[in-house]
């Protein structure tokens, strides 16, 4: 297997992009930006799934509690409680434009 290096898009980095593909403002792609995420955050707390076509799908997903073991302190069980983590899953499109 080789190694390969993934370089990280920022907030920031995606925010000059819209500034730059778009013409607008760097305010106004500021703003956009943080619109967008809000949006999708304020869904996902909601209790909603969020789909966007030819993208992906951000669903929500509950964890029930199990029992973990602690590496630092020799293997002593811990119980990690019930939670609700937020998971993504491609498109084909996006799948398919990945490979």
């Amino acid at each position: 297997m080789t190694a390969q290096s993934v370089d990280t898009m920022t907030k920031a980095d995606l925010i000059d992009v819209v500034h730059r593909r778009t013409g607008l403002s760097k305010r106004e792609a500021t703003r956009s930006v943080e619109t967008f995420i809000d949006l999708i955050r304020d869904a996902l707390i909601g209790g909603n799934h969020v789909k966007l076509a030819n993208f992906g799908t951000f669903k929500l997903r509950d964890k029930a509690p199990r029992v973990g073991r602690n590496p630092r302190s020799s293997g002593s069980e811990v119980v990690i409680s019930a939670r609700r983590v937020v998971t993504f899953r491609p498109s084909p499109n996006l799948r398919a434009a990945m490979n």
